[in-house]
């Protein structure tokens, strides 16, 4: 088990190649989308996806906890620019080098 960086990012899905594209210049290679994510916001409102044109994607990274900065530098101008938000938080991970069918 090893400490790692877990990136939670919530944008606009129009943004998402931008995004991605900067994780990937960070060293961020591996990354989960998931599509059409509603909730309610600090500000207290409420987003209906079926009122809008343009959905909210939610992205989960992660990264090794030297790669923090440069993901920092890449990420923060286009969520200022384009809105959004990030949460960086501190997990263990766990690599399994067994198969499971082997157990």
């Amino acid at each position: 088990m090893h400490v790692v960086k877990k990136i939670e990012i919530i944008a606009n899905s129009f943004e998402l190649a931008k995004i991605l594209d900067s994780l990937d210049k960070s060293g961020v290679h591996n990354h989960a989308v998931i599509r059409n994510v509603a909730g309610k916001g600090l500000q207290g409102t409420t987003e209906d996806l079926d009122m809008t044109m343009l959905d909210n994607v939610y992205i989960l990274a992660f990264c090794m906890p030297e790669q923090l900065k440069g993901v920092v530098e890449n990420i923060k101008p286009l969520l200022n620019k384009f809105g959004g938000t990030c949460y960086v938080s501190d997990v263990m991970e766990i690599r399994s080098v067994r198969c499971v069918a082997s157990m």
